[in-house]
């Protein structure tokens, strides 16, 4: 992505003038020296999750407690965050086809003045906009990419990346199992039940073979 087009320092330079009508003198001038700070800040601001955040907060070992579930999980991460950058693509591009509307509109002569005046209003509107989604593009496309190293340093080898049901039973037996290590007498009883519940039920299910594939259920059987 063009370093330019995340610069929001024009946009910001070209707004002290309009904000005289929102403050008072002194603080404009202030505005307007901040500028190369505010530009920075905007910059680096902090949008979606760090590698520290995703490794303790999402990928935590109570709930993910073997590679496959953390690599799962991954994937379900990476996967909401492409879509939603397939979605501000669209977006994109729907604002750059306004903002040529807005142009074209602007140096009509047979427009009305106001409507032109609006118009510019809403042209660097859009522009700021533009901004905005090139920075989250940049956010999310960084996501993307520390959830794809994240995918590689989970696969051991050891599960099945193709299919997710594989892992499900051992991984929630674990999870289940740290779940019940936290209820104390004074935990619910619905709570209580569910974790139980559900333990004890997939406890059986993998007792008895029922996710097994037919050839082995039937291998099983004959033991």
């Amino acid at each position: 992505m063009n370093k330019d087009k995340r610069d929001i320092k024009p946009r910001a330079s070209s707004e002290v003038k309009h904000l005289m009508v929102l403050l008072d003198k002194s603080q404009a001038g202030e505005f307007k020296r901040m500028v190369p700070e505010l530009q920075d800040t905007w910059a680096k601001k902090q949008m979606f999750r760090t590698e520290t955040e995703m490794r303790f907060s999402v990928l935590t070992d109570n709930k993910y407690g073997t590679n496959a579930a953390k690599y799962w999980q991954s994937v379900r991460e990476q996967n909401s965050h492409f879509e939603s950058l397939m979605h501000l693509s669209f977006q994109y591009r729907k604002n750059d086809v306004e903002i040529e509307k807005l142009e074209d509109k602007i140096i009509d002569p047979n427009e009305d003045k106001f409507e032109k005046k609006t118009a510019k209003i809403e042209l660097e509107e859009k522009l700021y906009a533009r901004a905005n989604m090139e920075l989250v593009a940049k956010a999310r496309m960084k996501e993307i990419s520390t959830w794809s190293k994240l995918k590689k340093e989970f696969d051991d080898g050891k599960f099945d990346k193709q299919d997710v049901n594989t892992h499900q039973a051992e991984s929630y037996t674990h999870r289940l199992e740290q779940q019940r290590l936290t209820l104390t007498p004074g935990t619910t009883q619905p709570e209580v039940f569910n974790v139980m519940g559900q333990l004890e039920t997939l406890k059986r299910v993998r007792k008895s073979g029922e996710l097994l594939p037919k050839d082995q259920k039937k291998k099983q059987i004959k033991k």
